[in-house]
This record gives C-alpha cells, sequence and structure tokens, in this order.
C-alpha cells in the first residue's frame, strides 16, 4: 500500500434498519466498481478498495436510521461499464432509480454518472470522469 492517501475524507458511515438486507444490497452493487469488504463486525459492514473508507451500520444510538435530503453518497467508476454496472445491479437489488447513467454537462463535459436510492432511501451514486473529453 501506498502512503500517499487518494480521498479527502476518512471514512462515511450511513445508518440502515435492515442490516442484514442492506449489507447483502452493497456488497452486490460495490463490487461493480471493484469495491470489496474491508471489515466486518456485529451491526456493521465497511467496504473500500484500500481501506475502509464507507460504513453501514445500524445506529449506535439504538434509534431508527434515517436519511438526509440533500446528502448523497458518491463513489468513484473507473469506467463507464462500472457506472453502468453499478445501476443495473442496484435496481436489480431493490434500488430506485433516482437518474440513469449518462452524461450531465451541467457537472463538466467529463462526467458520466447514476443515482440510485438505495433500500433504506439513501441517494448513492456512481460516477466516472473521463478527462479525455478534457476538464470539469
Amino acid at each position: 500500500m501506498s502512503n500517499e492517501i487518494p480521498s479527502i475524507l476518512s471514512h462515511v458511515s450511513i445508518g440502515t434498519n435492515q442490516f442484514e438486507a442492506a449489507s447483502r444490497f452493497y456488497c452486490r452493487v460495490l463490487s461493480a466498481l471493484e469495491i470489496k469488504v474491508m471489515h466486518q463486525a456485529e451491526g456493521a459492514i465497511a467496504f473500500g478498495r484500500q481501506f475502509p473508507e464507507f460504513w453501514l451500520q445500524q445506529p449506535i444510538n439504538g434509534q431508527p436510521a434515517t436519511t438526509g435530503n440533500g446528502s448523497h453518497f458518491s463513489f468513484i467508476a473507473t469506467s463507464k461499464e462500472q457506472v453502468d454496472r453499478f445501476y443495473q445491479v442496484a435496481i436489480a437489488e431493490g434500488g430506485t432509480d433516482a437518474g440513469e447513467p449518462g452524461p450531465r454537462p451541467c457537472y463538466g463535459e467529463p462526467y458520466y454518472g447514476c443515482f440510485v436510492y438505495d433500500l433504506d432511501g439513501h441517494k448513492i451514486e456512481a460516477n466516472f470522469w473521463d478527462f479525455s473529453l478534457g476538464n470539469p
């Protein structure tokens, strides 16, 4: 592992009210982006490529998990095909469409992505930046 850290955040955590189903959903959906399970504990699972950056867990305080209006979590894809696969798997696993895969010129010429709501209603995204088309 390199000493260079490719992310600006240590990690993010989201809560779920259906841990087993949500764990299966994320295992399948994130595998489309070559993201794997990095750590598991009772009521928590962490995903990443080099270190655990995305955590799914039952809320520690025992209260129901809720979603935030206006917040979403985006995962980096290495190709347009990965974005397409992420979307297809998410929908097949019970996710809800929030924006089919495609370019979004408002984000910049190189952007290609999709949006889905997970089983708990969290908005998630996969995106690929094709810098051969220019910079954002």
